[in-house]
């Protein structure tokens, strides 16, 4: 049984930091891209920052390049995100994901399973 958890958001004043933690079961997680995505309040969601197999990172989302970073730790079960310099626009369920293969895509026809969300507010 694959089970994908988010934890970590909060509210947090622009410009600070947070570091999402993705802890993943059922599987082994170094055989698969993690993915995580973000829906915005009025907005579709969309791919943030994927992370293959090989510890390739891919970015869907231009403006957060430079600003959030995908790691994993295998002994741990768990995929990261660190998100630095956070924007109000950054506001958003953040969704962690299981694509089906090794390599990223950013689409959500390539996710086979979904954690639950956690919710990250940039305001002053």
């Amino acid at each position: 049984q694959v089970h994908l958890v988010e934890s970590g958001g909060g509210l947090v004043q622009p410009g600070e930091s947070l570091r999402l933690s993705c802890v993943a079961s059922g599987f082994t997680l170094d055989d698969y891209a993690i993915i995580w995505f973000r829906q915005a309040p009025g907005s579709e969601r969309e791919g943030v920052l994927c992370l293959s197999s090989n510890d390739v990172g891919t970015y869907y989302s231009d403006s957060v390049v430079g600003r959030f970073t995908i790691s994993r730790d295998n002994a741990k079960n768990t995929v990261y995100l660190q998100m630095n310099s956070l924007k109000p626009e950054d506001t958003a369920v953040y969704y962690c994901a299981r694509e089906k293969y090794y390599y990223c895509s950013g689409y959500e026809s390539s996710v086979d399973s979904w954690g639950q969300g956690t919710q990250v507010t940039v305001s002053s």
